[in-house]
């Protein structure tokens, strides 16, 4: 194992040859530079440089402004600062700046070796705790993904899943990230298999249904409407769990946390389907029959979701809640912007209704652009971009602008969305849909094995458009290909984001509401 580099700034480095022959003794290969400027040129220098020690008080640059510099070089870069002062604001300014540690001087070289060891090492001992604990864990989570039999046993399955995936990704050992991603797999087999023989029961029995897209806001949303405060409900489209697991601690430094929890999203797990039952509260099959004016087939060539708003007057029209309300469905950051500067006029609605459709666009955009396709290469470097794209939105903004206000916010998704990898082959007439998660026709020829089929539209609460249509669902990371230059779709859709099927990461999805703290 190659030794570790410190990089030691200090202008009286000269005084400290003591401690450097100390910490060489004890494997480590030091690099004394005798100011801010020499620290930054030797760090641009020498990329394997591991830590810094930093001595705050130097002439020219200090090390509070050495500080700043070196995070704009490697951010990642561990920098313990040493001090002769203890004066709170210095402290504060460094540890703001994101330093791994600071030490007062006088300091022995014992102490330099624990901060050294503490920094470097923490990561190491992180690292080997979470591979342990999941070593433990992933046999009981095997037993769980056996023996689920309910929705909620599904969702705790889903909930452990999520987490193990944000605690590995932390981790430098891939195999154990591999072997996650193997035990995602069997249980999205078993999830789509339960699925298959459950999803009609839903619909016949109150004690099986789980909360539902149809269900949603009557039970979450409805309720609050009576309270005092105006109610914001925010959906953000394509949203998975491990992307709000990511959002949600940036939401509660502004928020409090008032409600959270996982729901079902129907099948498809599309926006014409999930989305429209969701601000109707009706069954796609149910709607198309109530306002058959609403509702546009696959085949048709209109927009499928251009009634949102009034389907949603019809729903609360049902509860008896007719209190004023607005709707914004925000489809680019000109959009995002104006609704920001329009906000002042929504404060006397008892809702208002914000559409946010970016992480769609995201996921939709990784398919059809490379450049978005290499900086989310896989579900981590997603949840990052998502992350990234929320902290410098228009939406961020609009929420720390709430947070100012006396409100309540409902934040939710339609659905969410998988990394497909494997292709399906199904044959269809020219009228089928063209979802590469579900499918909708008269005459489609397929593996029964490799999907999951609807014969009967009505016994899922599903439109029929045509006398002997039936849908059919991709399950897993599969998705379904037409004959008609399959090679190039084939290649052109592997390992991206889709939705419409049957999967963990695409019905289970995040629901929250939060209350403002002031």
């Amino acid at each position: 194992m190659s030794k570790i580099k410190v990089l030691w700034a200090d202008d009286e480095i000269e005084l400290l040859k003591p401690h450097i022959l100390f910490l060489e003794q004890k494997g480590y290969t030091i690099i004394p530079v005798l100011s801010g400027d020499e620290a930054l040129d030797a760090l641009v220098q020498d990329s394997g440089i591991h830590v810094v020690l930093l001595d705050e008080n130097m002439p020219g640059l200090s090390g509070l402004e050495t500080l700043l510099r070196i995070k704009k070089i490697r951010d990642s870069i561990p920098v313990i600062m040493i001090t002769k002062s203890e004066e709170e604001h210095l402290m504060e300014e460094a540890i703001g700046s994101k330093i791994a540690d600071y030490l007062i001087k006088p300091v022995n070289p014992n102490q330099i070796l624990l901060a050294l060891k503490k920094v470097l090492d923490a990561v190491r001992l992180l690292d080997e705790k979470t591979q342990t604990d999941y070593r433990k864990t992933f046999s009981e989570l095997g037993m769980q993904i056996q023996d689920a039999t309910t929705i909620s046993d599904w969702i705790k399955v889903y909930k452990d899943l999520v987490f193990w995936s944000l605690q590995l990704e932390q981790t430098s050992e891939k195999s154990m990230q591999d072997i996650w991603s193997m035990q995602l797999a069997d249980a999205n087999k078993a999830f789509c298999k339960y699925v298959e023989k459950q999803y009609s029961s839903w619909f016949t029995s109150t004690a099986k249904a789980p909360l539902m897209s149809h269900t949603l806001l009557k039970s979450v949303l409805v309720p609050i409407l009576d309270q005092e405060a105006p109610v914001f409900l925010i959906v953000i489209d394509n949203l998975r769990l491990d992307q709000w697991h990511i959002l949600q601690p940036i939401i509660a430094e502004h928020f409090m946390p008032e409600s959270e929890g996982v729901y079902t999203s129907i099948l498809p797990t599309a926006t014409q389907y999930a989305r429209n039952a969701l601000f109707s509260g009706l069954m796609p099959g149910e709607l198309q029959k109530k306002y058959p004016h609403y509702w546009v087939h696959d085949h048709e060539e209109a927009g499928k979701n251009q009634h949102e708003e009034i389907l949603l007057r019809e729903q609360l029209n049902r509860y008896g809640k007719t209190h004023k309300f607005s709707y914004h469905k925000i489809t680019n950051l000109q959009g995002g912007k104006k609704l920001q500067d329009q906000l002042h006029n929504l404060y006397t609605n008892r809702l208002n209704v914000i559409v946010y459709n970016f992480v769609d666009m995201i996921s939709h955009a990784r398919t059809e652009m490379d450049v978005i396709r290499e900086l989310a290469v896989d579900e981590s470097a997603y949840r990052s971009l998502t992350r990234s794209w929320f902290m410098h939105s228009p939406l961020y903004d609009i929420l720390k602008t709430l947070a100012q206000k006396s409100i309540r916010i409902m934040i939710t998704t339609d659905h969410g969305t998988i990394r497909v990898k494997n292709p399906v082959r199904v044959t269809a007439d020219r009228q089928a849909s063209t979802n590469l998660r579900y499918k909708l026709g008269k005459t489609m020829e397929y593996s029964s094995k490799s999907v999951t089929e609807c014969k009967n539209p009505s016994d899922w609460y599903l439109p029929q458009p045509f006398s002997g249509s039936r849908f059919i669902f991709a399950c897993e990371s599969d998705y379904l290909i037409y004959p008609n230059q399959y090679n190039y779709y084939v290649q052109h859709f592997k390992d991206t984001f889709q939705h419409g099927g049957i999967s963990l990461e695409e019905m289970l999805i995040p629901y929250a509401v939060f209350k403002s703290r002031v």
